[in-house]
């Protein structure tokens, strides 16, 4: 079945992938174009990420690139997915928000992940360890309790601005996280990582948990995933090398690098596990024509009763890249 445009919001997670040489500066320049051209296209939100010391992503301060894209932008809401809280103390947080609500009023999401940095150098570089992700919950309810003016751990402490901010909460989630989400009354933004049986199960215990809050009366749910459309299956599948190889590199030799050609990846000579790796990042992926790609998502609107579909897609080509996202927007 189609996805009717009326019943579904379509949304875009960028990345701010660097892509051959090019340096970080302008793969930032790049998102801040990208997100007008998304805006032009009718998406309802654009959303950044935060990753730190990784050669092939220049998005390592999502607040302060969510500010540039609202600047640069006049309707589209605008936010992260998303900030990792570990890494930041909640009072800091609520404050850059706060000024990105004052800003920019009725347009920001504050999209908030438990997520700690992928090497013990960066870690330690940040303050960080791997633990710093198990005190997640109370970070979490500090941090609403300073946006909402009610938090209680420091007595006389505000964050100026920040409190009584309108912008939007929402939780990056797996596992235990969609629970906390239920608990607190926040919507859900969810991947299907460890396989969409999973990822619905996950998801009813969400909305069978949920308790309304200031922040939803009700459960809403995001999923985020992959979407590639070309003219052809198999130039959609190709969209999806470049990204796929970055991960399969990461994952054998603990570097993301820049993105490359697919064209250039597919000639190369992988080792076993390399091949392995690549072979799991390419798949799971929603691709396709447009009308295969709508009819997909269709079904995944179905199986998990999403509110919203999060699209991400990172490719080398970026004319290629935004020539998915308009076929995406016309499809549906």
């Amino acid at each position: 079945m189609g996805v009717s445009p009326s019943s579904l919001r379509l949304s875009v997670l960028d990345r701010s992938s660097v892509r051959g040489e090019q340096s970080p500066a302008e793969a930032l320049r790049d998102t801040v174009d990208f997100a007008r051209r998304i805006e032009e296209l009718g998406y309802h939100r654009f959303w950044v990420a935060e990753h730190h010391s990784v050669p092939g992503v220049a998005g390592s301060a999502p607040a302060v690139l969510a500010a540039g894209v609202a600047a640069a932008t006049s309707r589209i809401r605008v936010g992260t997915g998303g900030v990792m809280l570990p890494n930041h103390q909640p009072l800091v947080v609520a404050e850059q928000f706060g000024v990105l609500d004052a800003l920019y009023p009725g347009r920001i999401d504050m999209g908030l992940g438990r997520s700690v940095a992928f090497t013990s150098g960066i870690r330690r570089a940040l303050g960080r360890g791997k633990e710093a992700a198990d005190d997640f919950p109370g970070r979490l309810a500090r941090l609403l309790g300073f946006v909402s003016g009610e938090q209680s751990d420091h007595p006389g402490v505000r964050a100026v601005p920040g409190e009584r901010s309108a912008a939007a909460p929402f939780l990056l989630a797996t596992g235990e996280g969609a629970a906390i989400a239920a608990d607190l009354g926040l919507p859900l933004v969810i991947a299907p990582v460890a396989g969409e049986d999973r990822m619905a199960e996950l998801i009813r215990r969400y909305r069978d948990a949920f308790r309304p809050s200031p922040w939803a009366q009700r459960p809403y749910v995001v999923v985020s995933t992959t979407v590639a459309v070309a003219g052809t299956a198999e130039d959609a599948h190709r969209l999806l090398v470049p990204e796929a190889w970055s991960y399969a590199y990461a994952r054998t030799h603990a570097v993301f690098p820049p993105l490359r050609p697919a064209e250039e990846i597919l000639a190369r000579t992988m080792s076993d596990r390399e091949r392995s790796r690549f072979e799991e990042a390419l798949s799971g992926h929603v691709y396709g024509t447009g009308d295969r790609v709508a009819g997909d998502l269709g079904a995944l609107v179905d199986r998990t009763g999403a509110d919203e579909v999060l699209v991400t897609l990172s490719t080398y080509d970026r004319a290629e890249m935004l020539d998915s996202y308009a076929r995406l927007a016309r499809a549906l």
